[in-house]
């Protein structure tokens, strides 16, 4: 992985001395809070509803397992003893004090991470697969071309006060693992028909109060052109994007607005004064970042059947077939350490499991983590001689849950319990819903399904593209709960469609029960739950979650009683 150099090193030691400096001024009242709030947030440092959140970046979801301990320091010394990981691949901390975060910082910058433009109307982490340079379908790695914008976007002067915060995923293989579709930027390694790589670039993607699926601009993009082409896109949004009004400042408003043939020209137009200037990628600067990105030392293995010798287990059985996934490597596996134990939020970890999967990390495979975007961790070099025993140790530690891709395997962000622009809890949401179909056969009939949910329209639980959506919504100070179904991510992304009118936090349970009785019923062999709705349309699904009155004590079915 990536190693800061003496230029890193230094630029993240003045800004934390910048920053301490700032809060020491701001605890002696030397700065006002107004004033702080711009400081503070280009530092990652949020106020939410109880205290101080912190988010830091993990790039490209790629950590050590120096890293991942020192997350378990912070989350020990300076927070409750947990941190959250979110659907952007970064850690928060939602119990910080503000006198604090100049050490964190400080920490941090130990294993070289930092919070930096982890919040703020700039470049915002760069995410990627979660199996980059392991999956068997990638035609490239893509991290050194995410660490390439990494470095590129970091402090760059001309992007830090975008009219809106930017988002940008890349993905190297032939499945979409990055969501690449719902980012302001969506990259896609790519072979031409001559057999050079480049990329395919989308651009205007985004959730949100206008949720809109990114449009491709160009299809082949050569990759020593990857940041003068991305600096023309940027140069054009930050020139024509709307600063008027917050919520239509997206590069997504403004390729609705002009169209994205016209936005593509203008693109073009301003590439032309960049293609082949200094920032061209030269074959000596990529070479130098991709050897950081180098495969592991893998021993020459036979491929093997797990399973061998346990073949009575079904419990290793169901975990082998939902968290191992397949590596390009003979004899290894990738696997999913399950963050979505029944009775835990989605994305936390306590300070004991971080440093647990550090120590696997070292153990099993060559000190390295990955966090997903779905809010899990992956060990992506373990040998399938290995599973069995990693299975069972990771069993004690509620790592294991087979439940990879199923209904609770549920994305979902803070919510109401702590987010200051939430409408709605979203944590309860996800507790009760799993508690109600914790049950892993039933799970494992019923299959892939994707059950996202976000406590406000920001869609930080990515609730759009959810098989089933759950946005929370605030009327007149009461929370309800909007249901969407038929959405997707992936090569195949997909917005849902709201079934109607909203629901109660007691009554979300059974609306999920009702929707998976439609599928049970109508579903062909094999089929999955989304191509069921996009089969039928939400016609069916919505005639039966209505049809009667949900069995809630003085409440009726949907808005009807609020009503």
């Amino acid at each position: 992985m990536y190693q800061y150099d003496q230029y890193d090193h230094l630029i993240v030691r003045e800004r934390i001395a910048q920053y301490r400096d700032q809060v020491q001024r701001r605890l002696s009242g030397e700065l006002t809070e107004e004033e702080f709030l711009p400081l503070r947030l280009q530092n990652g440092l949020y106020m939410q509803r109880h205290a101080y959140m912190l988010r830091i970046a993990v790039p490209y979801g790629l950590l050590s397992s120096a890293q991942m301990r020192m997350f378990a320091h912070i989350a020990r010394k300076y927070d409750r003893g947990y941190g959250h990981f979110t659907t952007r691949q970064n850690i928060q901390f939602n119990w910080i004090e503000l006198e604090q975060t100049p050490d964190i910082l400080a920490d941090l910058a130990s294993v070289e991470m930092h919070a930096i433009q982890t919040s703020g109307n700039c470049i915002r982490n760069v995410t990627s697969d979660e199996f980059a340079g392991v999956a068997a379908d990638e035609i490239i790695d893509p991290r050194p071309y995410a660490e390439v914008l990494r470095q590129w976007s970091t402090f760059h002067p001309e992007f830090i006060a975008l009219p809106r915060k930017f988002k940008v995923a890349i993905n190297g293989a032939l499945e979409d693992r990055a969501a690449i579709a719902i980012h302001d930027i969506g990259l896609t390694v790519v072979k031409n028909d001559a057999g050079e790589i480049g990329f395919k670039v989308m651009v205007g993607g985004g959730m949100g109060r206008t949720p809109i699926i990114g449009t491709t601009i160009r299809e082949f993009l050569p990759r020593e052109h990857l940041l003068t082409y991305t600096e023309a896109i940027m140069r054009v949004y930050n020139q024509y994007g709307r600063r008027d009004n917050k919520y239509k400042a997206r590069i997504k408003i403004l390729l609705k607005a002009i169209g994205a043939e016209e936005f593509a020209r203008q693109v073009e137009e301003e590439w032309a004064d960049l293609k082949g200037t200094e920032e061209t990628l030269t074959l000596e600067e990529m070479e130098r970042v991709i050897a950081y990105f180098q495969p592991h030392p893998y021993e020459q293995l036979e491929a093997i059947d797990p399973r061998a010798g346990h073949e009575d287990n079904k419990a290793f059985a169901n975990w082998l077939s939902r968290n191992v996934k397949p590596h390009k490597q003979a004899g290894y596996a990738a696997v999913i350490l399950s963050l979505k134990k029944t009775g835990v939020p989605p994305g936390d970890a306590t300070a004991e499991q971080m440093d647990f999967m550090a120590e696997l990390a070292d153990r099993y495979s060559f000190g390295e983590l990955r966090v997903t975007h779905e809010q899990n961790i992956v060990l992506a070099d373990v040998k399938q001689s290995q599973l069995f025993d990693l299975w069972k140790e990771i069993k004690a530690h509620g790592l294991a849950t087979p439940n990879i891709g199923l209904l609770t395997d549920i994305i979902c962000c803070p919510g109401g319990d702590f987010c200051s622009l939430a409408n709605a809890k979203s944590i309860p949401i996800s507790a009760a819903i799993a508690e109600r179909f914790d049950h892993l056969d039933f799970l494992h009939d019923i299959g892939d399904i994707e059950l996202n949910i976000s406590g406000c329209i920001n869609a930080c639980g990515h609730h759009h593209v959810g098989n089933i959506g759950v946005l929370g919504v605030d009327k007149d100070g009461s929370e309800w709960y909007q249901v969407s179904i038929g959405g997707a991510q992936g090569n195949a992304t997909a917005i849902g469609k709201i079934i109607g009118p909203s629901f109660s936090a007691h009554q979300m349970p059974e609306v999920i029960d009702r929707l998976l009785q439609v599928y049970l019923r109508e579903r062909t062999p094999d089929e999955k739950f989304v191509d069921t709705v996009q089969r039928l349309g939400i016609a069916p699904f919505k005639e039966h979650v209505y049809a009667t009155p949900i069995n809630e004590p003085g409440r009726l079915v949907g808005e009807d009683e609020y009503a």
